[in-house]
């Protein structure tokens, strides 16, 4: 597929968005696959199937409207509850999609990244990860980041490991830590906050993902399940960040 051009103003504004107002970094939590198959009567793994559409539709989309990151909650650390058998599907669906995806992501510019633990995931799809992050670490278009094997605490506590490390050995002093600095050892280091986070499937909560930097995100939910999350809904979401009003804590005159 050639190179998706981005809108232009004036296909923005037929969307009723304009480019100013537009998020610079989208976070989603992909909720709903398990509850929407349950809904078709099909299987659970059927819903995980159709969720790989519902990426495939809003990273496509986020690549048109410009946005700077898209990052996407694929297995949270906690998920390693649910059936072996679940599992093993989502594992080997995620090497398939990172090896299907790989030509588009070079051919459309994403520059594609991931954070989490390493540990406990498969060699082939770790295989698959690390290729596609060096294949398109000189892309410059959309920051495409999976958050696989992730938890907003273990994070938190991962970056802590490391800065008790380096304060033991000296390299930096205690009263030195700030949040730039404790910032810099987060899986995300490097990346620009959330400035709009959406849930699916009507669940009201942050579910352990990015604690540190969703601090002033504004939160969108709706009560679609993600495989049934498609453009319109991705749009209304956008629409909805416009119209508020961003403080961060202080006051506009």
């Amino acid at each position: 597929m050639p190179l998706q051009q981005p809108y232009s103003d004036e296909q923005l504004a037929a969307l009723e968005l304009r480019r100013a107002a537009l998020p610079r970094h989208v976070a989603i939590i992909m909720d709903g696959n398990g509850r929407w198959a349950a809904q078709q009567g099909l299987p659970r793994v059927e819903g995980h199937r159709q969720g790989v559409r519902s990426v495939r539709a809003v990273v496509e989309e986020s690549g048109r409207l410009g946005l700077e990151q898209l990052t996407l909650y694929c297995l949270s650390i906690d998920n390693w509850k649910r059936p072996q058998s679940e599992l093993d599907f989502l594992m080997l669906l995620l090497q398939q999609y990172l090896i299907e995806e790989r030509a588009e992501i070079m051919e459309q510019n994403i520059r594609f990244g991931s954070i989490g633990r390493r540990e406990g995931l498969p060699p082939h799809v770790l295989q698959e990860l690390d290729r596609n992050v060096a294949l398109s670490a000189s892309n410059t278009g959309l920051r495409l980041c999976l958050a696989i094997n992730y938890g907003g605490r273990t994070e938190i506590v991962d970056a802590a490991q490391k800065l008790m490390r380096e304060a033991h050995a000296g390299q930096i002093q205690p009263e030195k830590l700030d949040e730039d600095l404790f910032s810099q050892h987060l899986y995300t280091h490097g990346m620009p906050d959330p400035d709009l986070l959406i849930r699916t499937a009507g669940e009201m909560r942050v579910s352990n993902f990015l604690l540190w930097q969703i601090s002033y995100a504004e939160l969108w939910v709706t009560p679609r399940c993600w495989p049934e999350f498609d453009q319109a809904t991705y749009h209304e979401a956008l629409r909805d960040f416009a119209r508020r009003e961003r403080r961060f804590g202080g006051l506009n005159t």
